[in-house]
């Protein structure tokens, strides 16, 4: 592997050393490029709420009102906005719930969990609920969704924001992510595992607070978590049932290396999907990480770099095709 060169009086340099050297190796081809990210303001961007609102009125409004607005092309419901975040949360539209401030990356998971209507969808570690009022609209409110997290005061802000939304096929609960499953076993269609992570791919050099508790460490710590978490939205899942993990982090470790495992704990539990959004920009999954080769069907799994309009994402789509309920098995 050719060696990156690190600039000496980068902006940049003021990230971990170790979170450096290790991001060179991750994307070596890009780092520089992301580096460069992670020194500049990233765009605001929202999503329509379809349950108040068209994309195509939405943009009508806002223009009307002089916001400076752009298509993304991978996803109708979304916007890039030029204007301020402070003027744009001025907005009455914005205060009655017609559209929702969010990165576009996080928009993500949920488009490829997919949910069809009258099902019923678990979100695991939900607060503050973008990705479950997302999963709400994409349903029409119809079916059951059922949002939990450890974090009392992070549940208030997801009700919330549920509220405002006009949402109302969401239920909260405060289960620990982990036990969950014992309350319901098999029992959802869909689960969404957007687990707590190390948020390499949201850092941004002039918030020093988005990486000043970054470390291997804790990198492992968040990885081991994330895993268990992962097994427990797999055994809270019907068989045939889609189970998405996602992460906002770089880490091989969150990521690859956490399907790997799962895939390995449930043997013959679960298949890899391909992941395909037309229009939107991935970078191949790792094929190994300190000298650990993956599985195959790892490939099918997808990164986003950090960009001007998209913060770092990783994403993987699991099928249950059998049932790892001991009394399922009989």
């Amino acid at each position: 592997m050719k060696a990156v060169t690190i600039k000496p009086r980068e902006p940049y340099m003021k990230l971990p050393l170790e979170f450096r050297e290790r991001l060179a190796e991750i994307i070596p081809d890009k780092v520089h490029k992301v580096f460069n990210v992670f020194t500049q303001g990233r765009d605001t961007t929202i999503r329509t709420n379809t349950l108040k609102i068209s994309p195509l009125e939405l943009k009508e409004k806002l223009e009307n009102a002089h916001i400076k607005i752009l298509d993304v092309k991978w996803n109708k419901n979304a916007f890039i906005i030029k204007d301020s975040l402070r003027t744009l949360q001025e907005l009455p539209l914005y205060q009655n719930g017609f559209f929702y401030v969010q990165s576009l990356s996080s928009q993500v998971p949920p488009l490829v969990l997919n949910p069809k209507k009258d099902t019923k969808v678990l979100d695991i570690c939900a607060a503050p609920g973008s990705k479950t009022t997302q999963i709400a609209s994409l349903m029409g409110n119809t079916g059951e969704i059922l949002a939990n997290d450890i974090n009392h005061i992070r549940l208030l802000k997801l009700s919330a924001n549920v509220k405002t939304q006009g949402v109302t096929n969401v239920l909260t609960s405060h289960f620990p992510a982990q036990s969950l499953w014992t309350h319901f076993p098999e029992y959802f269609d869909y689960t969404l595992v957007d687990v707590p992570c190390s948020g390499e791919g949201r850092f941004y050099i002039h918030e020093p607070k988005s990486f000043a508790g970054w470390s291997q460490k804790n990198v492992e710590k968040l990885a081991k978590q994330a895993k268990w978490i992962l097994r427990s939205a797999v055994s809270a899942t019907k068989v045939g049932g889609r189970i998405v993990y996602s992460t906002c982090t770089l880490s091989p470790e969150e990521n690859e290396e956490a399907v790997e495992w799962i895939m390995e704990k449930e043997k013959g539990v679960l298949e890899v999907e391909y992941i395909h959004i037309p229009g939107l920009d991935t970078y191949p999954a790792l094929r190994g990480w300190n000298g650990k080769q993956f599985l195959p069907d790892i490939s099918k799994t997808i990164r986003i770099l950090p960009s001007k309009t998209m913060e770092g994402f990783y994403v993987a789509s699991l099928r249950k095709v059998r049932s790892n309920i001991p009394e399922n098995n009989g």
